[in-house]
This record gives structure tokens, C-alpha cells and sequence, in this order.
């Protein structure tokens, strides 16, 4: 008897792209950025500061080789040799495993300044709702950071417990926010913030036969509420706009912006001989893209030197 193979609810979709239109072999600089998270690992290769290719991938046990992965995935449909890169940075959870970055810069900096190139310069708030943590980062028109809180005590509220949720509740975690929404009305909240007592009244709620759209609207409204707590200490301007893996859950930002009273910048490219491109930005880039442009930033000013092997 052959036995049925577990279904992984949690597993997001990996994903690369290439841009057709960027040639590489004209480029002076060509520089990458290496994001290694708890959850997700993502590169970004950049050529004179425009985005080339980019990786979005699971985050395994070895981060030395997530990061290789991550390379190897950006770089897979492209004839860029990844001995070409001039310079790279290793950001993250795990940016000091990185073997081919040549340097480190926190996941806070990167993520400001990703955020400024994705969603323009007149972003002043970024909320990057990670894999095991969430950061609140307010940030002036080039990217810089000038304040940012964070909340790492709980798994809460972030990418991983959102998986461990849609583990327990069988349903795959990219339909987790579009479902919330088919309800008859809004349930309450789920009262634990601890993702061990979420998970303890999810199975109550299940073993009591609540409908499975009433408990992931119930979930997404806590993730919520808990993001708006942070934020609210920080103090929210706009342009507000969202990074990280949990942005893609429509049922966590729609009731984020209701709760905020804001609402979140949309995706796109504040150069218009850019915009008509279609760039298709991933919101868990950010963090790889500001890492590839502070590469590129070093290089143009002479702070760092080439590290090209070809």
C-alpha cells in the first residue's frame, strides 16, 4: 500500500524572473544583494541600479546554501555568471552566512531603502511583516532610516505564524486572505497573541465546528490588530507602503488599512521611462533590492572596490 503523500499547506510558491529588457553586457556595475531570512531567502541582481533578476526562495537548515540557492535560482535563466557580480551584500536574519557577499548591512537599512526604490521617494513609512519578526521603520525620501521599532517576542503577527495556521487548518496560505473575506459578517478576533495559545483556540474553534472562513477572517484581524499595535507606537506618515511575505495576504492588509485608517502605497516604479515596463516587484524583494543598490552606492563613490573575478 502506498502511503499518501502529506500535504504542505504552508509552501508558497518559489519564483524568479529576468528582465528581458536590462543588458547586462553594457553595464559598468552589475551588483547583487543577498537577502537571508528565517523564513525566505531572496537575491536581487541590480546592473547600474536597474533591477536585472531576482529569486524568492524558501529559507532551509544551511544558510550558507540558501544563499547559494537563492543565486543560483535570480541567475538560472539569465547567461549573467554570478563571477561577473562586482559587488554583493548579505542582509537578513542570516546576512553574516552569506559566502559571496563581500560585506553586511542590517535588514532594517536595506528594507527602507528597497522600499523607496519599489514604491517611490515619497514613502515615509515601511512596515516589513517578516517570516518570525515585524519592523516598523520610518524613512526620509532617499531611503534613509530615521526611526524604527520592532517586535520579535512572538511568532505572532508574522510570516511563520501565519503558516503553522494554515498547516492546522488545511487550507494552502496564498487562499488564506482572499477566504477571510467570505463571511456573513466579521467574527471577532482570536484573542491570544502567543502563536502556541492562537493555535490551541484555533482547534477549539474548529473542534466546535466555527466555518473555516470565520476562523481565518478571525486570524487575519488579530495579525492585524497586532501589526497596528506597533505601528501606532511608531506613529504612521504616508506614504504608508508594506514589505515582507505577509503584504501578499490581503486579509492582514485590508484590515490593517481599515484599522490604520491609511491606506498602503501600491507597487510601482516612480521613473516613467521605467513604469510602462511592468516590473513585477515581490514584495519580499525589498530587503535584496536595498542590498544591491547600497552595493551599488559603495562602487559609484570609490568606498569599496570591484570584487568581479571575470
Amino acid at each position: 500500500m502506498v502511503e499518501a503523500q502529506k500535504v504542505e499547506f504552508w509552501r508558497w510558491p518559489e519564483t524568479s524572473w529576468v528582465n528581458p529588457d536590462v543588458d547586462w553586457k553594457s553595464g559598468h556595475f552589475v551588483t547583487a544583494g543577498v537577502d537571508i531570512g528565517s523564513v525566505s531567502s531572496q537575491t536581487v541582481v541590480m546592473v547600474d541600479g536597474q533591477l536585472y533578476a531576482y529569486s524568492n526562495t524558501r529559507t532551509g537548515s544551511d544558510s550558507p546554501e540558501s544563499a547559494r540557492k537563492a543565486m543560483a535560482m535570480a541567475l538560472e535563466n539569465s547567461d549573467l555568471p554570478e563571477e561577473r557580480v562586482d559587488y554583493c551584500i548579505g542582509t537578513g536574519y542570516g546576512r553574516v552566512n552569506v559566502p559571496m557577499a563581500q560585506q553586511t548591512v542590517t535588514e532594517i537599512a536595506c528594507h527602507a531603502r528597497g522600499a523607496n526604490f519599489m514604491y517611490g521617494p515619497e514613502i515615509r513609512t515601511v512596515m516589513d511583516m517578516g517570516g518570525q519578526d515585524c519592523k516598523a521603520i520610518r524613512t526620509d525620501d532617499r531611503g534613509k532610516v530615521l526611526k524604527f521599532m520592532m517586535n520579535d517576542k512572538c511568532a505572532a503577527g508574522t510570516g511563520r505564524g501565519m503558516e503553522v495556521f494554515a498547516d492546522l487548518i488545511g487550507v494552502p496560505v496564498w487562499e488564506i486572505g482572499e477566504r477571510s473575506f467570505q463571511v456573513d459578517q466579521e467574527p471577532p478576533m482570536i484573542s491570544s497573541t502567543c502563536v502556541v495559545f492562537a493555535k490551541t483556540e484555533v482547534v477549539g474553534l474548529l473542534q466546535a465546528g466555527t466555518p473555516e472562513n470565520d476562523i481565518m477572517a478571525a486570524y487575519c484581524s488579530a495579525m492585524a490588530h497586532r501589526i497596528t499595535e506597533l505601528l501606532n507606537r511608531l506613529g504612521v506618515e504616508e506614504k504608508f507602503a508594506i514589505t515582507g511575505g505577509i503584504a501578499k495576504n490581503v486579509g492582514v492588509v485590508k484590515r490593517l488599512e481599515k484599522e490604520l485608517g491609511v491606506k498602503t502605497a501600491e507597487l510601482g516604479w516612480y521613473d516613467p521611462k521605467m513604469r510602462d515596463n511592468g516590473l513585477p516587484f515581490d514584495t519580499q524583494i525589498a530587503g535584496a533590492i536595498g542590498a544591491a543598490l547600497f552595493s551599488q552606492a559603495m562602487l559609484e563613490r570609490g568606498r569599496v572596490k570591484s570584487a568581479r573575478k571575470v
